[in-house]
């Protein structure tokens, strides 16, 4: 049985290619959304599909990590609140890897609806609440402004999960042979 904070060699591995992948694609392959400072980011679907199959301790620092290089690369200095709430978001979606089976070849409708509902509770926990508190008690941003922000990172996030996660998910589980499906001859 999976045990959830697991933090196995493999684990570590994949945290560190996890936070690359997620920095790269946080820096590189993103969609304006209209909102100032906020995309569409393709790194949030890599980095749920992480933290599904290696839990919530990995799937927290491959996004806290990614985030805050990130956005040091970029701007000079990570913008705190977020780099929290991207964490807190994958740490969330890492809650579902122990009634996922991905890694012994299974994934049915039913485990990617639980992907799903564990996706989105994240994305609206961290962006409709944590990142607009954060922007307001670190940051004093405007209200107004941070939770508009929160609640477009939260849609747009959760449509990338849900559609690069859930692909990552089943084509993974493609790869990789279900317990049982060797025979002897």
């Amino acid at each position: 049985m999976k045990k959830l904070f697991e933090f196995k060699t493999k684990t570590i591995v994949a945290t560190g290619i996890g936070a690359a992948l997620f920095t790269l694609l946080f820096m590189f392959v993103k969609v304006p959304t209209g909102i100032p400072e906020t995309d569409i980011q393709t790194a949030y679907g890599v980095g749920s599909f992480f933290a599904a199959m290696f839990g919530p301790i990995a799937g927290f620092l491959i996004a806290f990590i990614g985030h805050a290089l990130s956005d040091a690369v970029q701007y000079g200095s990570p913008w705190w609140s977020w780099v929290i709430a991207s964490g807190v978001s994958c740490c969330i979606v890492g809650l579902v890897y122990p009634k996922l089976k991905v890694d012994e070849g299974i994934c049915t409708g039913k485990d990617l609806i639980r992907f799903n509902v564990f996706q989105i509770a994240a994305n609206v926990i961290s962006w409709v609440i944590v990142a607009p508190v954060l922007d307001i008690v670190i940051y004093s941003e405007p209200a107004n402004l941070v939770f508009t922000q929160g609640a477009v990172a939260a849609l747009w996030n959760a449509i990338s999960m849900g559609v690069i996660g859930s692909l990552l998910l089943f084509l993974y589980s493609k790869t990789r042979s279900g317990k049982g499906s060797l025979s002897k001859e």
